[in-house]
């Protein structure tokens, strides 16, 4: 009799749990990789490199085929995922460097990111690794939604030493610089490691973003080369430039296992939502963006198509979808997941992915735009237009994706209704020369 009370408080207390996991806000983990390329994961195709971690998360979650970031570069792709509307809204079409002239600017704190919307909603948010929207203090993560920041907030540093490309030291915990030994992408790890346990309790918005692939090519063995004052090359002295490549991504692979074992063990798995994916193309020479033209700084498919899955078992089923989503969707998308209604009062231009991702439903079909100095590009459906410099060509991606053959001749109303779509779009967000970043 008693063995049968013992199993009858068991399924009473398993019922209990299942309850209050059902009540609680679900969990969110994104996972952002910095330069990695549409073709360089084994879930994509990849030979060269081994990354079982991620391509277990492709395995059980949906993996997208036709996934963009909002720009072919870091710092825009950043601000959009951030603010969920297009970078030049923000004023961050380009790339904030080292440079005095640029490394003054930064997103303005009146920007509402997804961070401050989801930590008023009572949730613990964390951001560990690169922030890329600000240098100043001002611009700091934790004035930005963010309790807790680690890590640096220029495009890259040395993966030892943590300087940046200037020979300044670039290491920061919330809006202190921090000396800390270890190679940046393990330091990224522990500390998201730390961050979920210490908030298991609640729900927490964990960002990881890692450095990694990103140069400079530096291994876990590798020397420092950055210093204050130092001459140094910004990719890095390394002798075997591809090996530590590689090693970079499995590296990050091998952390993003960790995390995904942290989630496991804490009992956390059904209630925790992860998107992994990367802020633009693959760099060359290293870089591998698969069949698709082009690479990161480019307005072809292999600036901005890139890799990103969705995982939450027994939400999210497993599979592949071709549906297109973009960086400034991810902020509506976790709105809605955390049951938080206030995302028709922020002007988003993205749009919710819960269909496809929660019921395999189509989305409703889009123009997008894209602008980098002198590049533009629109698409809808399968149609994008391309206007490289002078020059503008149209290609329809269902049956060229690698943009090989253009098709102005044969279709010339899509290329006058996309290049009208391109020229309202540019009416309504701010010119190329208001932009405060080049």
């Amino acid at each position: 009799m008693r063995f049968f009370l013992i199993i009858l408080l068991l399924i009473a207390v398993c019922i209990c749990m299942i309850q209050c996991s059902a009540e609680r806000s679900p969990n969110f983990i994104l996972i952002m990789a910095d330069d990695l390329g549409y073709g360089d994961l084994g879930c994509y195709g990849s030979n060269r490199i081994q990354t079982p971690n991620i391509d277990k998360l492709a395995e059980e979650g949906l993996l997208f085929t036709d996934y963009h970031s909002n720009g072919a570069v870091c710092t825009p792709t950043r601000a959009a995922l951030m603010t969920g509307r297009y970078q030049q809204r923000a004023h961050l079409e380009g790339v904030i460097t080292v440079a005095p002239h640029s490394r003054i600017h930064g997103m303005d704190v009146d920007e509402t990111t997804f961070a401050e919307v989801l930590q008023s909603a009572g949730y613990a948010t964390g951001i560990f690794g690169k922030w890329h929207l600000g240098y100043d203090k001002q611009y700091n993560p934790v004035h930005q939604g963010f309790d807790e920041f680690r890590g640096y907030v220029s495009g890259n540093v040395d993966y030892i030493s943590h300087y940046d490309n200037s020979g300044v030291y670039d290491w920061w915990h919330n809006l202190e610089q921090v000396e800390e030994d270890g190679y940046s992408t393990d330091l990224i790890t522990e500390h998201a490691v730390n961050f979920i346990k210490t908030h298991q309790h609640k729900p927490f918005c964990l960002y990881v973003a890692h450095e990694a692939p990103h140069w400079p090519y530096q291994g876990r063995d590798s020397k420092a080369d950055r210093f204050e004052g130092s001459d140094h090359d910004a990719r890095g002295s390394s002798a075997q430039p591809l090996a530590d490549f590689i090693e970079m991504i499995e590296v990050m692979d091998e952390g993003i296992g960790s995390i995904m074992e942290t989630v496991d063990s804490l009992g956390l798995s059904q209630n925790t939502f992860v998107f992994f994916c990367s802020d633009n193309g693959g760099d060359p020479p290293y870089g591998d963006n698969g069949d698709l033209r082009g690479h990161k700084g480019q307005l072809w498919e292999g600036g901005h198509r890139v890799p990103a899955v969705a995982w939450w078992p027994g939400v999210i089923d497993p599979g592949t979808t071709d549906q297109l989503a973009m960086s400034m969707d991810v902020f509506p998308t976790l709105l809605n997941l955390a049951g938080i209604s206030s995302a028709d009062t922020l002007d988003f231009d993205g749009i919710d992915l819960s269909p496809a991702l929660l019921h395999n439903d189509s989305l409703a079909q889009r123009a997008v735009f894209r602008r980098y100095r002198n590049d533009k590009a629109v698409r809808k459906g399968p149609w994008k237009v391309v206007v490289d410099g002078e020059r503008s060509t149209l290609f329809n991606l269902d049956y060229d994706r690698g943009e090989t053959r253009d098709l102005s001749k044969d279709y010339p109303e899509q290329k006058v209704d996309l290049l009208k779509r391109l020229a309202e779009w540019e009416r309504d967000v701010p010119p190329v020369e208001d932009q405060k970043v080049r």
